[in-house]
């Protein structure tokens, strides 16, 4: 008989509801996870556990919870959640702890994280398109609404291992070797739908019923991708507006009920990734000339409604 092979120590940096969805699931398969995050959640999960509540049920685990950047000291397997404002500060931070053999997988939103984290703590750094959508209701408690999967790359040693780490806690995984790709297929996706679904207070089924959410939708998606071929790069599966459209529209049925991370932070008064989203599509459409006028607009918008509501927490 093989032995089963032993579980790397695991840190999730920044436990909300990303990190306790996909550390959860490390967790509940038996892979030794500590969660570092705010005190109140790792109060909470010290006491209670952590609650995976899917749609099969409940599941309370006992793991270990910090409010202490310290606690990833002799973890090799770091799994890396902030939201992507908080990234090169985070990343420094979390530096002086770090094992040498250390690898971080950057499970965030935007195009650029990995290559911050790199700069900032000189460690092996991993990207990865995330989709999962999940919530936060309550500190220690994590709401798995659709998906859960990942795409990560390029194709090397780390990442063929760190795919069977991650199928082997039942998240699903594959690597491509067009990951810069990959990453800009999840930002069309998210600058098509997180702000309208912030401003609109929509989820986004509700978007994906309107003519009028689609249209805009089609606009933004347009201005992506004409700052995309700028670049020169390329979206797998992407090849003119119609597929664009159709990837942006694909999130919005199978995540029907989801309200967008940026919907999420704005009702929660915190800041938002905005910056990371239609922002970093403003910021690369002046740096190549390409007018981003609709995208210009919804991140204005955002950033008016998170100054508005954004509260400074203790």
């Amino acid at each position: 008989m093989s032995k089963t092979p032993d579980w790397p120590r695991i840190a999730v940096v920044g436990a909300g509801a990303v990190g306790g969805y996909f550390g959860g699931m490390f967790a509940r398969a038996g892979a030794p996870t500590v969660f570092v995050g705010r005190k109140h959640f790792a109060d909470a999960v010290n006491s209670k556990g952590l609650v995976l509540d899917k749609s099969q049920g409940q599941e309370r685990i006992r793991v270990k919870a910090s409010a202490e950047m310290s606690a990833i000291q002799d973890c090799s397997l770091i799994l890396f959640c902030v939201k992507a404002n908080d990234t090169a500060a985070t990343a420094k931070q979390m530096a002086p702890f770090l094992a040498p053999d250390a690898t971080v997988v950057c499970l965030q939103n935007g195009v650029d994280n990995a290559d911050r984290v790199r700069a900032a703590a000189n460690v092996a750094a991993v990207p990865a398109a995330v989709y999962v959508a999940v919530s936060a209701p309550e500190p220690g408690r994590v709401k798995h609404l659709a998906r859960g999967d990942l795409i990560i790359g390029p194709r090397s040693k780390i990442t063929t291992e760190l795919t069977k780490l991650f199928v082997r806690a039942g998240i699903p995984c594959r690597i491509s070797d067009n990951i810069e790709g990959e990453l800009w297929v999840k930002l069309l996706r998210n600058c098509a739908l997180n702000a309208i679904s912030a401003l609109g207070r929509a989820c986004y089924g509700e978007i994906a019923q309107s003519d009028d959410a689609k249209q805009l939708m089609q606009n933004i998606v347009d201005e992506v991708l004409a700052v995309a071929r700028a670049a020169c790069v390329v979206l797998p599966g992407v090849h003119d507006r119609a597929s664009g459209m159709a990837a942006a529209m694909e999130i919005a049925t199978q995540m029907s009920d989801a309200l967008s991370s940026t919907a999420q932070d704005l009702n929660r008064g915190r800041p938002t990734e905005i910056d990371s989203l239609n922002g970093y599509i403003c910021r690369r459409g002046a740096e190549l000339g390409i007018p981003v006028t609709v995208n210009q607009a919804l991140f204005t918008l955002v950033k008016l409604a998170e100054q508005q509501r954004v509260v400074r927490e203790e």
